[in-house]
């Protein structure tokens, strides 16, 4: 017997405080909404039923729809947040998250750390247990939070954290669709020539006899050989034995360190890639800093978050040298990875004792670099891409059509 389908409603509430609340809860009817929201402490404002149209229903792919990403933990944090900040306890904010939250996979996380939170664990520990949705960034603001009594803060600064990082990554996504989609049309484009045209022009080229143009039989030989069972075997062989290799090498420490170099240095993305890296820096040690993580911890944090090999070894030989006594600024200043303006930046910080603020004029400074940059390259990005498959695509016709040229001038 199947399970019954259960409809979603969108509801708008005001808590304790008289403050406002809008979320989504599954159920039968819009009833058993209300009794759940009033249950909850909540005075229930509307209650509507969503409307889904065959464009918004949901696409489950087994293995990746229920991937935890930043985005569910940015919403599961503000809801947290607002939860315990209108008075719920932990173990009731836990079981209405488990049960509203829209990613099955974070709702059953959800429900085992309330358990372990309902066994006497603290919040942080039980977290921690699940490392491969909860990072460690977030379990170590946690643990900090819990510690000053002012966890709703923390988790408020944890969804501040990971929106700004969903934002950035959209932004560097949206930018590079545009060349990724030219390209491939272009890798399509051509196969589909050297299939299934260039064969019928070598037919007709043979029946009317005489030499072809050197031109003409570059492109004749590409067309057997990419036709031929060797040629496809190369062609996709050679991509994805690349993809492999790439990810081996990006499995060991010695060579994602290597890879993260030399995408620094890449001439058009290289300077992209090191703001990139520059801004998430700034934006988890500042945000690891607010909440009242030791200064040692946060930078050990940062090392293993920030996704940069050399700014990760650079961070690491702060770490050292604050442990023994130095500022951050000075040890920073020998690394060629952190701009004159970043280390003179967090020395104003250390001197005024803000540097969590520093660092976050920082990241501020680098997310707009980074928007400023990715809109130039996508500007600089289509012409390029539009000539690239003009030059294909004109090359080909013009390698086709230089046999008639000749023919023509043999029949005046």
């Amino acid at each position: 017997m199947s399970a019954p389908t259960l409809t979603k409603f969108d509801y708008q509430v005001r808590d304790r405080q008289g403050k406002m609340v809008t979320g989504q809860l599954e159920a039968d009817n819009q009833a058993a909404v209300a009794a759940k929201l009033t249950s909850m402490g909540y005075s229930p404002v509307s209650i509507e039923a969503v409307k889904e149209t065959g464009l918004q229903m949901e696409i489950r792919i087994p293995g990746l729809s229920d991937r935890v990403g930043l985005k569910d933990l940015a919403i599961f944090s503000r809801q947290f947040a607002t939860m315990i900040n209108s008075g719920l306890s932990l173990i009731r904010a836990l079981s209405i998250l488990a049960e509203q939250t829209d990613n099955k996979k974070l709702g059953e996380v959800i429900e085992e750390v309330r358990g372990e939170v309902e066994a006497g664990q603290s919040l942080s520990s039980a977290l921690a247990e699940h490392d491969k949705v909860f990072p460690k960034l977030y379990v170590a603001m946690v643990r900090a939070g819990e510690a000053a009594g002012m966890l709703d803060q923390v988790l408020m600064r944890v969804a501040a954290m990971y929106e700004a990082d969903v934002k950035l990554r959209s932004k560097i996504k949206s930018a590079m669709t545009y060349p990724v989609i030219v390209f491939v049309m272009a890798v399509v484009l051509s196969a589909a020539m050297l299939i299934f045209i260039v064969p019928v022009f070598e037919g007709m080229f043979n029946d009317l006899g005489g030499d072809l143009p050197w031109l003409t039989r570059v492109l004749v030989s590409m067309s057997e050989f990419v036709a031929s069972p060797l040629g496809a075997i190369v062609l996709l062989g050679i991509p994805l034995g690349l993809w492999f290799a790439y990810k081996r090498v990006r499995a060991t420490e010695k060579g994602r360190f290597t890879l993260d170099t030399i995408k620094l240095r890449l001439p058009v993305f290289g300077p992209l890639f090191h703001k990139i890296a520059l801004s998430r820096f700034a934006r988890n040690l500042s945000t690891l800093l607010a909440a009242g993580v030791p200064i040692l911890q946060a930078l050990e944090i940062t090392a293993d978050t920030v996704n940069s090999g050399p700014i990760s070894h650079a961070v690491r030989d702060v770490q050292s040298s604050v442990r023994e006594g130095e500022s951050i600024n000075r040890p920073l200043s020998s690394h060629e990875v952190f701009p004159p303006m970043v280390v003179q930046m967090i020395a104003v910080g250390e001197e005024t004792g803000d540097v969590d603020g520093m660092l976050g004029k920082v990241a501020d400074f680098y997310d707009m670099e980074i928007e400023s940059t990715t809109e130039s390259l996508t500007a600089m990005m289509e012409p390029l891409m539009i000539g690239v498959i003009g030059g294909i695509v004109g090359g080909m016709v013009i390698a086709l059509y230089m046999p008639m040229f000749a023919i023509f001038d043999m029949i005046q």
